[in-house]
């Protein structure tokens, strides 16, 4: 009597009571993972991916390796750490036009603000008016600038692309000016456009706007500044007497 009692309480089948037959337990959670796989497996590589450090910049080692030893002999320092070297790079544009503007002007900026963060990797700052000046329309307080300052390995991943890619970009580049040094040694020079630097998708530019670069260094003098940009790579203008 007993084994009848069991034999009714079974269901056909192989089934159990109120669930799904014997041979398909656990088929669902087999085919979520076996969807879920492939995505799971991209997003696990990519954070594998990230938690690797990236390389030190290229020039970092090259500044080691090589320009110091040069400078060395060629400045007759005798010790390394006395050897001049970048500090930091300055990024900064002059928007105060669209400020003036109004309404329009307002989304130039913000579009010069982004142009700007891609070209630098880094979140620009907004600059404000020190003080108004009426003959140009600015109010004091009015945000005219944009300033980004570049630092370590950004500094030196900037500067590399640079001079690598962007200054052979420019139109009828004749070298830069050699002139332009401060009697600490730091440079400054321009680009007229946005454009030079492939960073900046030229297909959504609606409007040129230049922008000035300050590199800040630790040299005595302007000789010991343009020697360490020399050894850098950057290629001076050299003026020479037709005769």
């Amino acid at each position: 009597m007993a084994e009848e009692k069991e034999k009714q309480k079974k269901p056909a089948g192989g089934k159990k009571e109120g669930g799904k037959p014997e041979g398909q337990k656990g088929q669902g959670k087999k085919d979520k993972k076996s969807k879920a796989g492939p995505e799971a497996e991209a997003v696990e590589g990519a954070e594998a991916a990230s938690a690797i450090p990236a390389p030190p910049p290229r020039l970092i080692a090259v500044y080691k390796e090589k320009i110091v030893p040069a400078l060395q002999e060629k400045l007759k320092l005798k010790n390394p750490l006395s050897v001049p070297r970048l500090d930091k790079i300055i990024l900064s544009m002059g928007v105060g036009r669209f400020a003036v503007e109004g309404g329009e002007g307002k989304g130039k900026l913000q579009q010069a603000e982004k142009e700007l963060a891609v070209i630098a990797g880094q979140k620009p700052v907004r600059t404000k008016a020190k003080k108004s000046v009426a003959n140009f329309k600015v109010r004091e307080g009015m945000e005219t600038g944009l300033k980004v300052t570049l630092r370590g390995n950004r500094m030196y991943e900037f500067l590399d692309r640079m001079i690598a890619l962007v200054i052979p970009r420019v139109k009828d580049f004749r070298g830069l000016n050699p002139d332009g040094f401060d009697q600490e040694g730091n440079y400054n020079f321009g680009f007229t456009e946005q454009t030079v630097f492939p960073e900046v998708n030229v297909a959504e530019v609606t409007f040129q706007q230049g922008m000035n670069v300050t590199l800040v260094t630790t040299a005595r003098d302007k000789a010991e500044g343009r020697e360490l940009l020399v050894q850098f790579g950057f290629p001076f203008r050299t003026d020479q007497k037709q005769q």
